[in-house]
């Protein structure tokens, strides 16, 4: 079972989640926030796998929560709930540490494979997302620094673009007729030639590059 947490100042926002993920056999709402000072208050006791949490509340924001969760119990996963209107502080919410985000008329499907993206430690983001959330990361480094081969193989393209769209080690492994052993080893190669080390660093870069256009 997935333990989910929702912090949200809106009853009737936190009331949808709650009958949308309580049709889910494998998702358990543990308990509801209405800040984010509540949600620090009651995150030790209630454990979740997966907060939902808002960006603007009053007392305190989503993302100083979300601060304070990465450094006090950063095994907890995080998938910002937002409008359209809020872009930059998504970004900088995601900045912070989210896995993932969800707008608040998400489809059900959505907020689903969402929340079993981040209780699997997998973000799943659209590259241009991407590429503005790990700017800082994936800034040219200084010409002191040791480059590495960043040519991907016609393979590891193929493994990076449908990691850009979402779809898992299983799917890609399905696909391209291949083991999940080897769909691992190709994006270990993908991390090495682009100095990164996971999985949504890798698509930013190549988002940057200019290879996930088609």
């Amino acid at each position: 079972m997935i333990r989910v947490m929702i912090t949200d100042d809106h009853l009737i926002v936190r009331e949808g989640l709650r009958l949308i993920l309580e049709t889910a056999d494998d998702i358990e709402v543990v308990g509801e926030a209405v800040d984010g000072a509540e949600c620090l208050e009651l995150v030790s006791k209630l454990n979740p796998d997966v907060i939902l949490m808002d960006l603007q509340m009053p007392r305190m924001d989503g993302i100083t929560a979300i601060e304070h969760l990465r450094k006090d119990h950063p095994q907890i996963a995080i998938v910002i709930l937002t409008t359209y209107n809020e872009d930059d502080l998504m970004i900088r919410g995601l900045q912070s540490g989210a896995r993932g985000y969800l707008l608040k008329d998400s489809s059900r499907e959505n907020l689903l494979d969402a929340i079993h993206a981040a209780a699997k430690g997998e973000t799943l983001l659209k590259p241009d997302i991407l590429a503005r959330v790990l700017a800082p990361q994936t800034a040219p480094k200084p010409a002191s620094t040791p480059q590495t081969d960043s040519t991907l193989t016609e393979r590891e393209l193929e493994v990076l673009q449908s990691a850009a769209r979402g779809e898992r080690n299983k799917e890609i492994a399905y696909k391209l007729g291949i083991t999940e052993r080897t769909v691992k080893a190709h994006l270990q190669s993908i991390y090495q030639k682009y100095g990164v080390d996971s999985r949504a660093a890798a698509v930013a870069v190549a988002a940057h590059k200019g290879l996930l256009e088609t």
